[in-house]
């Protein structure tokens, strides 16, 4: 019984005959991977999260939000930040304590054309990765839903 539900067997072969080639998965052992795991990882979203600072640098509008000559630090908070919200290491609580993200956009005008910059830059990087057609849909209903949010300032 337990294998049949663990394995999600739903017809109608008999106990027997479904564990001949069935072996017990001991309480506790059986682990699903995050989603930071099933994309690859730590690389994946340095990859992303670099191409898409790629796409700021070069955007008038968007990099006049980053009061910092130098991209860097604002591409390692937006890596650490997406690291730990799909299940990976939780260094970006750990160095900056709760995200707030809307509270840390609310000095900049956050507008329809910035969110729709950000999105543009967002999805280059997004397809870049290669991700299964289940990931990337994963990860751009996130973002879209993301930049949504930091919208503070009406059309």
């Amino acid at each position: 019984m337990v294998a049949e539900v663990v394995l999600g067997l739903e017809s109608s072969v008999t106990r027997s005959e479904s564990m001949d080639s069935v072996k017990e998965i001991r309480r506790g052992t059986l682990q699903e991977q995050t989603f930071y795991e099933q994309v690859g990882g730590e690389e994946t979203f340095r990859r992303l999260v670099h191409r898409f600072y790629e796409g700021v640098a070069e955007d008038p509008a968007l990099r006049a939000m980053y009061p910092e000559e130098d991209l860097g630090p604002a591409e390692e908070r937006l890596t650490l930040f997406l690291i730990q919200y799909w299940g990976g290491p939780t260094t970006y609580s750990e160095n900056r304590g709760h995200p707030r993200l809307r509270m840390r956009h609310a000095p900049f005008t956050v507008d329809r054309a910035a969110h729709d910059a950000w999105l543009k830059h967002m999805r280059v990087a997004v397809d870049e990765l290669g991700l299964s057609e289940e990931h990337e849909h994963t990860l751009w209903n996130y973002l879209t839903y993301a930049a949504a949010s930091m919208v503070n300032t009406p059309d």
